[in-house]
């Protein structure tokens, strides 16, 4: 990746998770769902870590990921154990 492409995702990055309408902890939590049911354990990892450091706790990791299993069925929850991994519980 250039670095020109690099600064325009980090830049994309930094404004996808800004406090909005949505508070940054429920944007964290929407990508920590989105890296379960894409099977991305980098995302999930990184996002998993973003969401605690913005208040998430561990009940709501667990509700967003009972939702990617009803959405996503059996591979999430192999990938939703990342998460919970991630977040050190």
């Amino acid at each position: 990746m250039t670095p020109e492409t690099s600064a325009a995702f980090k830049q994309l990055h930094h404004a996808s998770l800004a406090a909005n309408t949505l508070d940054t902890k429920t944007k964290e939590l929407i990508a920590v769902a989105c890296g379960v049911t894409r099977l991305c354990e980098g995302c999930i990892v990184h996002h998993t870590k973003a969401a605690k450091i913005a208040g998430a706790t561990l009940q709501e990791l667990h509700e967003t990921l009972d939702v990617c299993t009803m959405m996503n069925g059996g591979p999430a929850t192999i990938y939703g154990k990342k998460a919970i991994d991630a977040y050190g519980a």
